[in-house]
C-alpha cells in the first residue's frame, strides 16, 4: 500500500478537521488579543498625543529618536529673526529675507534694508516688516505671497497675521494718531480706520474674519492705560471697547478660541471677541518671554526682578488660570510653544516640556545655539549662527 502520510492530495480531511479547528481558534484568539493591545496603545497615544507624534516624526525625518543635523544654512547676523513655515525656515536680518530648506537650498530670497526687523508667524504664513520702516512682506513656505510698501512719512508700527492669513497693519498717519488696515489672504484691502484721539500699538483680525481688534493707548491718572477697541469689518464705528490693564499692551494673537492680549502687567483673554472674559495678572513679576502658539494655552517666562534669571515658567489657560508653574534659576535664552510642546533653551541644554511643564525630552551640549523653535510634532530646531540642528525626541 502506498505511503499517504505526506500526500496533501490524499490527506484524510475528516481526521484532521479537529486539529484545523483548534489551530483556527488559536489564531483567532491571538488576533483578537493583538487587536485589543493595539487598541489600548492607540487609545493612549490618541489621548496623550505624544505616541502619534513619534510616528509623525519617524515618517517625516526617517527615525524616531536621537538628534541629527539638517541642511538649513543661512548667513550669520546678530539681527537674524527666525520663523518655521512647514519644512522651510524663514530668516530675516537687517539686510536680507530668505526661505531656506532642509537640503541646503534657498527657496526664495530678497535683499532688504531694515533698521528694526520683525518677524511674526501664524498658521502657515509669516509677516516680515521693519518697525518704523516702509517694507513689509508676507511669506508662506514656498516663497513671497505679496509685498507692501509704506510712505516714509507713514511708516509701519506693527503687523499681525491670523490663522487664515488675514493681515492687520498698524502705521503712523499724518494728521492722525495712527492708522490700522486689514487685508485678506491675497493682500486685498478689507478695512481701514484712522484714529484721531488715541495712539494704536497693535491690531489683529479675529480668526473668524468678522472683527478687527485694536489696542489703543491713553492716560488715566497720569499713567498709561490701554483699551481694546473692536470694529466690525463691515462698519466704520466701533462695536465695543473695554479696558485691558493699567500699562501698555504690545501683542495680540489667538489662544484656543480666545483672543489673547499680552500686556506688561498681565495676560488678557476675550472668548467672544466682544468683551473681556479672563485675566491673568503677573502679580508684580516682570514679563521676559512669551509664546501664544500653544494648544489652548499661553506660556510665559516671568522674572522676579527686572534683571537676572530668578523667576517662573508658567502655562496659562484661556480661563486665566495657571495650568502649571515651574521655578527657574538658570539662564533661559528662548522659549517656543507649538501644539502640546514647549521648547525651553537654557544656556547649556534644551528641554521640551508638556503644557503641564513635565519634561518630555532633553538634550545637553547646546551651547552653540541661540534660539530654539519647536514644531507641533515635538521636534525642535536649534538655531546657531549659520545653521540649524534638528532635535528629535
Amino acid at each position: 500500500m502506498a505511503d499517504r502520510t505526506n500526500d496533501i492530495w490524499n490527506d484524510n480531511d475528516e481526521e484532521n478537521l479537529p486539529l484545523k479547528r483548534h489551530r483556527l481558534r488559536s489564531f483567532l484568539i491571538f488576533f483578537l488579543l493583538l487587536l485589543a493591545v493595539l487598541g489600548v496603545v492607540l487609545a493612549a497615544a490618541w489621548r496623550d498625543g505624544t505616541g502619534l507624534d513619534i510616528l509623525r516624526r519617524y515618517f517625516a525625518y526617517g527615525k524616531s529618536e536621537g538628534d541629527g543635523t539638517t541642511g538649513y544654512v543661512y548667513d550669520a547676523s546678530s539681527t537674524n529673526r527666525f520663523a518655521k513655515l512647514g519644512n522651510t525656515l524663514a530668516v530675516l536680518s537687517d539686510t536680507s529675507l530668505s526661505l531656506v530648506d532642509g537640503n541646503g537650498g534657498t527657496v526664495w530670497s530678497a535683499s532688504v534694508k531694515m533698521v528694526a526687523p520683525a518677524l511674526s508667524v501664524a498658521g502657515d504664513r509669516a509677516v516680515a516688516y521693519d518697525v518704523g520702516g516702509t517694507e513689509l512682506y508676507v511669506l508662506d513656505e514656498k516663497g513671497l505671497v505679496y509685498q507692501q510698501s509704506a510712505d516714509e512719512t507713514e511708516p509701519y508700527i506693527a503687523a499681525t497675521l491670523n490663522s487664515g492669513g488675514e493681515l492687520a497693519v498698524t502705521a503712523r498717519k499724518q494728521n492722525y494718531k495712527a492708522s490700522v488696515s486689514a487685508y485678506d489672504a491675497a493682500g486685498n484691502p478689507l478695512f481701514t480706520f484712522n484714529s484721531s484721539e488715541r495712539f494704536v500699538s497693535n491690531a489683529y483680525v479675529t480668526n473668524d474674519g468678522k472683527y478687527l481688534a485694536a489696542v489703543t493707548l491713553g492716560q488715566s491718572g497720569g499713567a498709561f492705560a490701554s483699551s481694546e477697541v473692536l470694529y466690525a469689518l463691515t462698519a466704520t464705528d466701533p462695536v465695543t471697547s473695554w479696558t485691558v490693564g493699567d500699562g501698555m499692551c504690545y501683542d495680540m494673537g489667538t489662544v484656543g478660541q480666545s483672543l489673547a492680549m499680552v500686556c506688561d502687567d498681565g495676560l488678557y483673554f476675550s472668548s467672544s471677541a466682544r468683551e473681556l472674559s479672563a485675566t491673568y495678572s503677573y502679580n508684580g513679576s516682570f514679563l521676559r518671554e512669551y509664546d501664544l502658539h500653544g494648544e489652548n494655552y499661553a506660556v510665559l517666562l516671568l522674572n522676579r526682578y527686572r534683571s537676572g534669571s530668578v523667576g517662573r515658567l508658567v502655562t496659562v489657560g484661556t480661563d486665566g488660570q495657571e495650568i502649571a508653574a515651574l521655578p527657574v534659576s538658570d539662564e533661559i535664552l528662548s522659549i517656543s510653544a507649538s501644539g502640546r510642546y514647549i521648547a525651553v533653551l537654557y544656556a547649556d541644554k534644551l528641554v521640551i516640556y508638556t503644557p503641564q511643564l513635565e519634561q518630555y525630552a532633553s538634550l545637553t551640549g547646546t551651547d552653540y545655539a541661540r534660539e530654539a523653535l519647536v514644531g507641533n510634532d515635538g521636534s525642535a530646531l536649534l538655531l546657531a549662527a549659520e545653521h540649524a540642528v534638528r532635535f528629535l525626541p
